[in-house]
Parts: C-alpha cells; sequence; structure tokens
C-alpha cells in the first residue's frame, strides 16, 4: 500500500509543478498511476480512481500518441484541473486510511506568523 500512496505522491508533486495543466496531468498519471490496477487500491478511492482512468483512456489515440496524450489534449483545462483535483483528493484519502485518519492538518494559532505586509494586496 505505501508504494502506491508514494505513486500518488509523486503525481501530486507533478501536479503542483510548473507548466501547463494538461502537461502535469498527462505526466503525473502516466509516470505515475497508469500502472496501478485498481483492485490494489483501498475501497476508499477505488470508484474515484476508475472513474478517473475511464476519462484519461476514453480517447483512441492517433499517429503514435498513447491514450492518455490523446484524452488529455481532447480536453479543456476546466476538465483536467477537475482530474488533478481528483488525484489530490484520492491522495488525501489514501493518506487517511494508511495512518487511520492521523495525517490531517491542525492550525496552530500559537505559533502562527503576521502575514508580512508585501503579501497583502493593498486596495
Amino acid at each position: 500500500m505505501s508504494y502506491h500512496v508514494d505513486q500518488f505522491y509523486a503525481a501530486v508533486s507533478v501536479l503542483a509543478g510548473h507548466g501547463h495543466i494538461k502537461q502535469r496531468l498527462m505526466s503525473a498519471y502516466g509516470d505515475y498511476l497508469d500502472g496501478i490496477a485498481e483492485d490494489e487500491l483501498p475501497d476508499a478511492v477505488r470508484e474515484s480512481f476508475v472513474e478517473l482512468q475511464r476519462n484519461l483512456h476514453r480517447v483512441a489515440p492517433l499517429n503514435g500518441e498513447g491514450p492518455v496524450c490523446a484524452s488529455v489534449r481532447k480536453m479543456s483545462a476546466e476538465e483536467a484541473g477537475e482530474c488533478a483535483v481528483s488525484i489530490v483528493a484520492m491522495y488525501r484519502s489514501m493518506v487517511r486510511h494508511t495512518d487511520g485518519g492521523q495525517s490531517d492538518l491542525t492550525l496552530d494559532h500559537e505559533n502562527r506568523k503576521a502575514v508580512p505586509p508585501f503579501l497583502i494586496k493593498s486596495v
């Protein structure tokens, strides 16, 4: 299971990187998630993963491109963004499943630093 969590972490890291969302989605899924079989995943993410697979293999490839490339090429930027969000949500669920829900982020209001003035948008 930790292998799959690591694969999702790598995919999320690519999604958070530079470049157009379609390129990041193709890299994240193609490099890290495409080889995962849905029956290897926890029940909590299996349905979402099958839907993601369906979305990223729905278009027949042309001229030597793969099905992921063809499918993402036909997506709008919004559709690609929705796929990216689903990958992040699946990663979150897998981490929660792996550590029994102990990874929730908590806010530490005691040690919170003030926002630097240059980050505050002036009106």
